[in-house]
Order: structure tokens, then C-alpha cells, then sequence
């Protein structure tokens, strides 16, 4: 019986246990960190948290074919609103990062469920994110500036340097999603 009893605890502790993952993906691709969070549940470890950008918390459970969606979201108004209407059609809110909300539900037949079914719907969500990013992008501009002025010593050039990289890499999800946006509205 204790025999039992211990292979049972040890089926449950190992049910209950967690790891974190930490990944970097781009803003531009949401595509490929949903199919990755698939991956993932596919192989019996599903999201359980998100605790830090770039930082997965997974859950060891049953391997499940789950369909991860994610969403960008930047008003907080009407909220309750937003996430009834992902209960509504059955999907589950895990958690957000930085404006992204991600969204589980089991995959039906193999095929993966979309939130968003039509391509109008998906423009506004790249368009929310390019505003965001836009609004951002003359600060980047007036800071890269105000780095260059510290360029005379070794750490001010490296300080710019290291500035100058995230700052084309800035730039570069500006135009990743523009071009993303304007791919949807030949599709209209």
C-alpha cells in the first residue's frame, strides 16, 4: 500500500512540476512564438505564466494540442469586455506581456482556432502595434542624439554604440510591421 502510495505522489509531484523557458522573439513574430507555445503543449508542457518579457513559465501536463493566439491590446477600457468575449468562444486568458495577451484552447481536429477570421481584424491589431512603436520612435530619435554628444570618451562611445544597435534593431520592427500591414491590405 505505501508502495502505491508513493508511486502516486510521485505521479502527481511530477504533474505539478514547472519549468521556465527563456526565449526572445521579436514584435513581428507572434506567429512563430504561437507555433512554438503549440510545440510545446504538443509535447506535455503548457503555459502556465509569462513573469518577465522574454521568460515562459510551463506546467508538465498531459501532452495536448492546444492553439496559443496571441493579441495586442493597448486601452484599458472596456477590458472586462475584451477578455468575456475570448471566454465566450472558449478561449482561456493565461496571462500578457508588454501589451501582448495570450490565449489558449484546445485545437479542434488538428486545426488551429484563430481569434481573429478576417484580415480587416488583423490590420487593426499589427496597426495598434505599429502605433505604439511609431509614437515611441522620435524619443529613440532625440536619445540617439543626446548619446552621440558622449561620444569623446571610450564609454560614451560604447554607450553609443550599443545604443545605436537597439535602436536600428527599433527601426527595423517599425518597418517589419509596416510591411506586415500593408501585406493584409492587398489581401482587401
Amino acid at each position: 500500500m505505501d508502495r502505491l502510495s508513493c508511486r502516486s505522489c510521485e505521479r502527481e509531484e511530477e504533474m505539478n512540476e514547472t519549468i521556465k523557458k527563456f526565449k526572445v522573439f521579436w514584435a513581428w513574430q507572434d506567429e512563430k512564438e504561437e507555433a512554438w507555445l503549440r510545440e510545446m503543449s504538443l509535447q506535455g508542457w503548457h503555459l502556465r505564466e509569462l513573469p518577465f518579457p522574454t521568460v515562459y513559465t510551463f506546467e508538465r501536463g498531459a501532452a495536448q494540442d492546444f492553439t496559443y493566439r496571441m493579441d495586442f491590446i493597448t486601452s484599458s477600457t472596456k477590458r472586462d469586455e475584451y477578455f468575456q468575449l475570448f471566454r465566450d468562444a472558449g478561449w482561456v486568458h493565461l496571462g500578457q506581456m508588454g501589451g501582448w495577451q495570450y490565449f489558449r484552447k484546445p485545437s479542434a481536429d488538428g486545426s488551429a482556432p484563430e481569434i481573429y477570421t478576417d484580415v480587416e481584424s488583423k490590420m487593426q491589431k499589427y496597426g495598434r502595434l505599429l502605433t505604439i512603436l511609431i509614437i515611441f520612435l522620435p524619443i529613440m530619435m532625440i536619445n540617439l542624439r543626446t548619446v552621440t554628444e558622449y561620444t569623446n570618451s571610450p564609454a560614451g562611445a560604447i554607450l553609443w554604440g550599443i545604443y545605436l544597435v537597439i535602436f536600428l534593431i527599433y527601426v527595423y520592427a517599425v518597418v517589419r510591421i509596416a510591411t506586415r500591414v500593408m501585406k493584409l491590405k492587398k489581401k482587401i
